[in-house]
């Protein structure tokens, strides 16, 4: 059995981090509301939703707007207690069956070590004719991290995993459908952020809870001389005052089969 690729407990600690610290919102906010306006769009009425990934408890209240009652759940403790709900890992849960029509899947499913497990497990709790819609992160994701930390790993004539494999497209188109989702739409949104420091960009990442959590990681931070390496690269990359860094998202959606169709 080969090993997992995330620590799924030192997951739940960074999510913790991120909500003592205060977490940073601006792509999560981005990638809730985008999939809020294309479920508005629908003008349907949903009877049960079910959102996973809530870093901001009023996303509950705001989903509410097109479904008659909302469930949310999170894989860190902290965020999971401002939902008065369990902490729950995607890949390790199942709902009842048939439970919710709509499930929103904000942002962490990118980072579960059995995502077809965990597609299935909310396919399972969808009932017929229900709606899966979210987004996470994609290959292209973070290219002037991936440069910085190629500098640093330079310094010591080694190399470790710093960033997260990332999905692609075609595959998450696959794996919907594998799942059991009719009609799998994945699109691409690529937002572009100016940061004027690599300090600043690891600040924002850790207030995301976006840091490494892979297994394969190195156990100690950077030295002064990586760090100086990384800063230094980071810069270079940009037009002297600032560096442009790229996050790929990843809009996703699928439907389960109508009642019609189902045998």
């Amino acid at each position: 059995m080969p090993a997992d690729l995330f620590d799924m407990d030192l997951r739940a600690r960074r999510r913790d981090r991120a909500a003592r610290l205060g977490p940073e919102l601006f792509l999560y906010e981005r990638v809730f509301a985008d999939c809020l306006e294309r479920v508005e769009l629908m003008q349907r009425r949903f009877r049960r939703a079910l959102l996973i990934g809530c870093p901001d408890a009023s996303w509950a209240d705001r989903l509410g707007l097109v479904a008659d009652d909302v469930d949310a759940i999170d894989p860190g403790p902290l965020f999971a207690a401002d939902l008065h709900s369990p902490a729950a890992v995607e890949d390790g849960w199942e709902p009842p069956a048939g439970r919710y029509d709509l499930v929103l899947a904000a942002a962490t499913l990118d980072t579960v070590n059995d995502l077809p497990r965990a597609l299935l497990a909310i396919r399972f709790g969808l009932a017929a004719d229900g709606l899966l819609i979210g987004a996470f992160s994609g290959g292209d994701t973070l290219p002037q991290l991936r440069l910085a930390m190629r500098a640093a790993d330079e310094v010591t004539g080694s190399a470790v995993p710093h960033v997260h494999p990332r999905i692609e497209p075609g595959a998450l188109t696959g794996l919907l459908s594998a799942a059991g989702f009719e009609r799998p739409v994945v699109d691409v949104d690529r937002v572009s952020v100016s940061y004027p420091s690599f300090g600043r960009l690891v600040s924002d990442l850790r207030r995301m809870a976006a840091t490494n959590l892979l297994n394969a990681r190195a156990r100690r931070s950077l030295s002064r001389l990586q760090w100086r390496a990384a800063k230094a690269a980071f810069a270079e990359a940009g037009d002297g005052e600032r560096t442009v860094e790229i996050f790929e998202i990843l809009h996703f959606a699928g439907w389960t089969a109508a009642a019609t169709q189902q045998g």
